[in-house]
């Protein structure tokens, strides 16, 4: 139904935290670089100007990597009509590039249409990470017919995401298992139970995915991006990403500065943050996020979580979680409501004001002992079909973050340490957020990655786009990037939702669209409503 593609396109496109994703993945340093942890107030969060900054590659290409640089794709239309589909080799090691471990990454594009003149190929990213590009693109990017008309899109799914070699972990039955697990967990038996699920997966990614998960770094996808670059004939990056795609896109930057052409960073991340700071940094998103939802929900007389206040909202809606923990609602089918489930489900209609009508209702149904809805919307946010299939999403959004940084937790004992800043940052989430961000703690693979700085001196001006009550990418994160970007300007959104860009504000749209087709950067300190 309408109001579920909604949701799969901002929540499961894009990304958030629940019991599987620790937070999007905020910093994984370059082959050589020496990023720092920095110091960090006491409040745990890190000073960018302590952290290292990302160094940049050589400007010249390596004699070992130049068969990839001058590979020619092979187009062929793609099941979905007006794309091309074509596949592009990747080394899986870049340090020791060998065709025998070769990495075949699924791309698509969308010729430009005129009229007009073609002004070069456009990338995009939907973030994640996992989100896969290529859907983003076919399902959803062509407008607008302003940009369409003057550039090819481009859609690369990254190392390890959907069409591209991507990671597995679990059966289906083994992830609707896996979800329905008590993230917030009230026993030592069930801190075993949260923690043996953690385990579980980790064994299945490292048995399922091999030599690839030690390999699907954001760096790896950036390097990854510059070949494609190069194949399709661009002397630069002409790039629009959003939420995790913003820290590619900026990876990319600092990585190549003299390649970056028109950039859009669109709910944007802070690279210089450890991963406990970003996980405790998007709780306070979602608690923003939750108060804008609460604050128009009690307007309501239908408003299933009273009509009296914000705090009230919170107070029924932590009552509800805590019913269902104790006694899990029907939902018409085999799977019943869990509160893991039923916290998904509230957190996947936070990325999209639009979805607030009908989170109401299905609320309302939850209180009444009918589970469905808000299945439906854990299931959009899972990426989980009806049938009962999963997507890649779910196994290579941990796959990237777990490489990119260190865990935010060690295990239970620090967990229960910050469950009260947790709690304070949302009385709603905190907890549950709190227990998810120990997911990396058990992961087969090392972290590649440290938080770090990105200046990319040297690079065009970059267009970072942040808005006031994003829940996943707070505007916070946006100014920082900003202010780390040596060319960045600072666009802002005054509203709700994860990013700005073709989500209703032309303010927004028009702003972004002249920075691709004239490259005229907005004026300093621009807001949109």
């Amino acid at each position: 139904m309408a109001t579920s593609r909604l949701l799969r396109t901002s929540a499961a496109v894009l990304a958030a935290t629940a019991l599987l994703i620790s937070g999007c993945s905020s910093g994984s340093s370059s082959p050589g670089s020496e990023a720092s942890p920095g110091h960090r107030t006491e409040a745990g969060v890190q000073r960018p100007a302590e952290a290292a900054s990302l160094a940049p590659l050589p400007a010249s290409t390596p004699a070992s990597l130049r068969p990839y640089y001058d590979q020619k794709l092979s187009w062929r239309p793609c099941s979905v009509a007006g794309f091309e589909c074509a596949t592009m080799k990747a080394p899986l090691d870049y340090a020791k590039p060998s065709a025998d471990t070769d990495l075949k990454l699924a791309v698509a594009r969308k010729k430009a249409t005129g009229p007009g003149s073609r002004i070069g190929s456009l990338q995009v990213n939907p973030g994640g990470p996992g989100g896969s590009a290529i859907d983003y693109l076919q399902q959803y990017a062509p407008q607008p017919a302003s940009v369409r008309a003057r550039y090819d899109l481009v859609a690369m799914d990254p190392r390890g995401v959907d069409h591209s070699e991507p990671v597995e972990c679990l059966t289906d039955k083994q992830m609707d298992r896996y979800t329905q697990t008590d993230a917030t967990p009230d026993s030592p038996a069930e801190v075993n139970a949260l923690i043996s699920a953690y385990r579980s997966f980790a064994k299945g990614c490292a048995s399922r995915a091999g030599k690839l998960l030690s390999h699907v770094s954001t760096v790896e996808a950036a390097r990854d991006m510059d070949v494609l670059r190069a194949v399709l004939g661009d002397k630069k990056l002409t790039y629009v990403g959003a939420s995790y795609g913003t820290f590619l896109g900026a990876t990319y930057a600092g990585l190549y500065p003299s390649r970056v052409g028109r950039m859009v960073l669109d709910g944007a991340m802070n690279p210089a943050l450890d991963s406990r700071t970003v996980n405790l940094n998007q709780t306070a998103g979602f608690n923003t996020a939750f108060s804008a939802f609460a604050t128009d929900c009690i307007k309501h007389k239908d408003c299933p979580l009273g009509t009296t206040s914000v705090e009230d909202a919170g107070r029924q809606l932590s009552a509800l979680f805590k019913k269902l923990d104790a006694h899990p609602a029907t939902t018409g089918e085999a799977r019943k409501l869990t509160e893991s489930l039923a916290t998904t489900g509230v957190v996947a209609a936070m990325y999209d004001e639009r979805a607030w009508p009908v989170l109401r209702e299905y609320l309302a149904q939850a209180k009444a002992g009918d589970g469905h809805g808000l299945l439906t919307l854990s299931d959009s946010y899972y990426e989980r079909d009806p049938n009962g299939t999963y997507a890649n999403q779910m196994y290579a959004n941990p796959a990237v973050n777990c490489l990119d940084l260190a865990s935010a937790f060690t295990g239970p004992a620090q967990v229960r340490a910050a469950l009260p800043s947790f709690r304070k940052a949302s009385p709603v989430f905190g907890e549950n957020f709190a227990w998810a961000a120990m997911n990396c703690a058990y992961w087969p693979v090392k972290p590649t990655g440290t938080a770090h700085r990105i200046e990319a001196k040297g690079a065009a001006p970059i267009l970072v786009v942040g808005t006031t009550r994003d829940p996943a990418t707070p505007y916070a994160w946006a100014k920082a990037l900003a202010a780390q970007l040596s060319s960045a300007t600072l666009l802002t959104y005054e509203g709700d939702g994860h990013t700005a860009y073709g989500r209703g504000s032309q303010c927004i749209d028009t702003a972004i669209n002249n920075y691709l087709l004239k490259g005229t950067v907005p004026p300093k300190g621009k807001r949109c409503t």
